[in-house]
């Protein structure tokens, strides 16, 4: 509730309003304060934004600028941006433990550092600068990938081919980091008497890592996964707009323009919803295991 009383008040902020955004050119005052009144916009901000929140329970969004519904705007944008960050968040994942688990069976090994320096340099670039040098290398130089997404009849992307570019960029920041966790954590495992008294016991190092160091830093590399399921979907808002994908991040873009606030709020309501849920899911299996371990 507090952030989206924040989302309205920062777009009153903002310079101009919804109806100075759709005003055509040589509009009269009488006709832009006409405007103002059937968008509401002449009632105070805390008045609107209590209105918005109590349709909210019913699953009402509001009602754009534009006259249209916020919910028929989103139908088909935010099932295109779970798609895509669904898709890059299950690879990150795969990668992630396999990094991790080849860098953490060879500690201190030439094969460890390469993982840790690459991982640590792939998460500090933002997904705006690995979008843009896929662009210039996938794109501009060789041709390869299409440097934006065109959409079919259905609204979705017209060829697979277009989704690469996007999951990547998406992807690439995020193993970086949760390669890191995963290493982290297995490292923290190595040192505890049961790890240490399975090397004790001739196990081989593959049996060791899968059967006694992961199911212990699965509570760490949960929170971890969590913790990025939320940057990726803040992330894909980003990709989508550099790469014209059909999702909810070329909605807010031109909703922000538009000044058009139950939009946004709309938007940033999905988001949240989204994002509670993974972490939701990353308490119950932390705990989980947790219980089990216990």
């Amino acid at each position: 509730m507090v952030l989206l009383a924040l989302v309205f008040s920062a777009v009153e902020l903002l310079p101009g309003d919804a109806a100075a955004a759709a005003a055509e050119r040589g509009e009269s005052a009488a006709d832009m304060a006409e405007h103002r009144r059937l968008l509401g916009l002449d009632r105070p901000v805390w008045e609107r934004f209590a209105d918005w929140m109590t349709a909210l329970p019913t699953g009402d969004l509001g009602t754009s600028a534009r006259g249209q519904k916020v919910t028929e705007l989103l139908a088909d944008p935010l099932p295109n941006t779970l798609f895509l960050a669904a898709t890059a968040f299950v690879i990150t994942v795969v990668l992630s433990l396999l990094l991790g688990c080849w860098a953490a069976a060879r500690p201190g090994h030439p094969t460890d550092r390469a993982i840790s320096h690459t991982s640590t340099a792939a998460y500090a670039v933002p997904e705006f600068v690995v979008s843009a040098v896929l662009l210039l290398v996938l794109s501009l130089w060789t041709g390869w990938l299409p440097a934006v997404t065109v959409t079919g009849g259905d609204g979705r992307p017209a060829t697979w081919t277009m989704l690469i570019m996007p999951v990547l960029a998406l992807v690439i920041p995020q193993t970086g980091w949760n390669t890191r966790v995963v290493r982290g954590a297995l490292a923290d495992q190595a040192s505890t008497p049961h790890v240490e008294a399975a090397h004790l016991d001739g196990l081989p190092l593959h049996r060791i890592l899968l059967r006694h160091q992961l199911p212990g830093a699965v509570p760490a590399i949960a929170t971890g996964i969590a913790t990025s399921a939320g940057l990726l979907f803040g992330g894909a808002v980003v990709v989508e707009t550099l790469f014209n994908y059909p999702g909810i991040g070329t909605v807010l873009a031109g909703a922000v323009a538009a000044r058009d606030t139950p939009l946004i709020a709309g938007v940033v309501m999905c988001a949240g919803a989204v994002v509670s849920l993974v972490l939701l899911a990353a308490d119950l299996i932390r705990h989980a295991t947790l219980g089990v371990r216990a």
